[in-house]
């Protein structure tokens, strides 16, 4: 027997429509405004604004912000920068476009075709967007033309598990199947919000993005006012391709305004978020607060150990790796290599070839084929870094390289961009600040160890546990040391690597939940149970001593 029951689920909250909203231009589904374009030097201002029901608009109270190239301070764009009213406005379209079921209630192969045709509209735009990128966040534009190549694949995979297996429903063995049938499936779970980070604007945003409107939601983004150009950009395309408008809205906006307006909002059933720890606890704080149970994933901070072994195929190559896992993105990810722990035999070799690599790396233009390293995104975050350095070096580490910003002659815009030298910290003992705390940028720490417990011991003396490296040419080792190290992603002889099959989430103060692979589905549904009895007998509780109860 097979059955096949559709229902529409029960909409939570009461829906108001949104006031009426001035689009930007004649072209009201362009998120970017062509005529209002200004000449900086010799470089395009743009104006964006927020993205709301398929088109372009200002901030209700017409709040703007600047988004400055971190390599050359300049302006490069204009954002509508939005309040609490336009969080309203976004979520009650949001929550219309849901109710609607244009989307929700599309057939998953259906959406799956939609979903299809804008990533391959993504790949189109992919030179566009990851120079975009690279103006905005000051990342080198080879790291963005690397990464954004892989994004259309979140949406593909995500389309596919949906259409294929995410709502393939189940007959659970009842104890007394005799006369009861029960039936189970996944629904979606309504409006979902999404609050990500600056440092990979385009892939974070899209990897919440694809799994939600995969799963039939609808969903409000805050992209980072440092950096929101790109994902306003991907709401463009994504309705380009046929996503009905309201499905997706994107409104950039500071965290304590428009972020908390998110986190609290009574028609959001789930947020997700990508960023600090603090930050991520403010925001649970915000939701417990105002009196609301709602889902919530959060991927935090990290402080990635990446222990190196003594039988490690070659020292070269482990150097290149390291160096690749804590300096790409100018050490700006969840996952850089931060605490480098080398064995014994080899601290001594690895540690001289690592330095002479780190001193080796270009830093300059991030649009330059030739740059190693771009700047840190602003100024706040220099500083911080220099601070955080600095206190490193109070507690005894020594810098073996950098700590510092580079001279005139290391890098042409060092007096107008925000660059710190790639940097090498050795002496560093477990209460050391470079230990302790997740310097988010260009800086390392080395710290040698004997045996491979005592290694296991110094990786897991973090209260973060997000991404690890192991470098060791015993698969029995990597395989028995993986085990054991408290971390949710982690890698043997590479890093970085991301896959949209693969679950991405942390232990500890790393956050909770999981981005990627059917585990991120399933929490951007939820299930839902319908037990029919199919007897013929009469039941009567109160008039039968022996009624069945459960």
């Amino acid at each position: 027997m097979v059955a096949v029951l559709v229902l529409r689920t029960p909409v939570r909250g009461r829906l108001r429509v949104a006031y009426p909203r001035r689009c930007l231009s004649s072209k009201p589904d362009r998120p970017f405004v062509r005529h209002e374009n200004l000449k900086f030097g010799q470089q395009e201002v743009r104006h964006a604004g927020l993205w709301i029901n398929g088109h372009a608009v200002e901030a209700a109270a017409g709040t703007k912000e600047e988004v400055r190239n971190p390599a050359t301070g300049q302006l490069y764009a204009t954002v509508a920068s939005a309040g609490i009213d336009d969080v309203e406005a976004a979520v009650q379209g949001a929550q219309k476009a849901f109710e609607s079921g244009e989307w929700s209630e599309m057939p998953p192969r259906a959406r799956s075709r939609i979903l299809f045709r804008a990533a391959q509209t993504l790949r189109g735009a992919l030179p566009e967007l990851a120079e975009m990128e690279s103006r905005q966040t000051g990342r080198c534009l080879r790291e963005y033309q690397a990464q954004l190549g892989r994004v259309p694949e979140w949406f593909e995979y995500q389309a596919s598990y949906a259409a294929a297996k995410g709502f393939e429903g189940r007959l659970p063995p009842l104890v007394d199947g005799a006369d009861h049938v029960n039936l189970v499936w996944r629904v979606p779970l309504g409006v979902c919000g999404a609050i990500t980070p600056w440092n990979h604007p385009l892939l974070i945003a899209a990897k919440k993005i694809a799994v939600a409107l995969a799963a039939g939601n609808s969903m409000v983004v805050k992209p980072p006012l440092e950096a929101p150009l790109t994902v306003l950009r991907l709401a463009e395309l994504m309705e380009s391709a046929g996503l009905p408008p309201g499905t997706l809205q994107v409104v950039p906006g500071s965290g304590p305004v428009a972020g908390d307006a998110l986190a609290r909002h009574p028609l959001v059933q789930r947020l997700d978020f990508t960023g600090g720890t603090a930050t991520g606890l403010t925001i649970a704080r915000s939701m417990a607060d105002c009196g609301r149970v709602r889902a919530y994933c959060a991927e935090l901070g990290g402080n990635a150990p990446v222990l190196v072994f003594a039988d490690t195929r070659s020292v070269e190559e482990a150097v290149d790796g390291v160096a690749f896992a804590a300096f790409v993105a100018s050490g700006q990810t969840c996952v850089s290599g931060k605490r480098v722990l080398v064995q014994r035999e080899v601290h001594a070799e690895f540690r001289e070839k690592l330095v002479a690599k780190v001193k080796s790396l270009r830093l300059g233009d991030p649009l330059a084929a030739e740059t190693d390293l771009g700047p840190v995104i602003s100024k706040s975050q220099l500083l911080r870094i220099e601070d955080q350095v600095r206190r490193a070096q109070e507690h005894g580490a020594q810098a073996l390289c950098g700590a510092q910003r580079p001279s005139a002659e290391r890098c042409a815009l060092t007096d107008v961009g925000y660059f710190y030298e790639p940097t090498v910290l050795a002496n560093v003992s477990c209460d050391n600040p470079a230990f302790v705390e997740e310097i988010f940028g260009p800086v390392v720490s080395i710290t040698e160890f004997g045996s491979e417990e005592e290694a296991i011991s110094l990786a897991n003396s973090s209260q973060y546990g997000l991404g690890g490296g192991i470098w060791t040419e015993d698969v029995r080792k990597a395989h028995r040391i993986s085990k054991k190290l408290q971390a949710g992603v982690m890698w043997v002889n590479c890093h970085h690597r991301n896959d949209p099959s693969s679950p991405w989430g942390g232990f500890g103060h790393s956050g909770i939940g999981r981005e990627n692979g059917p585990e991120a589905f399933d929490e951007y549904t939820t299930t839902k149970s319908l037990t029919i009895r199919t007897s013929d007998v009469r039941e009567n509780w109160f008039g039968n001593p022996d009624a069945r109860y459960s």
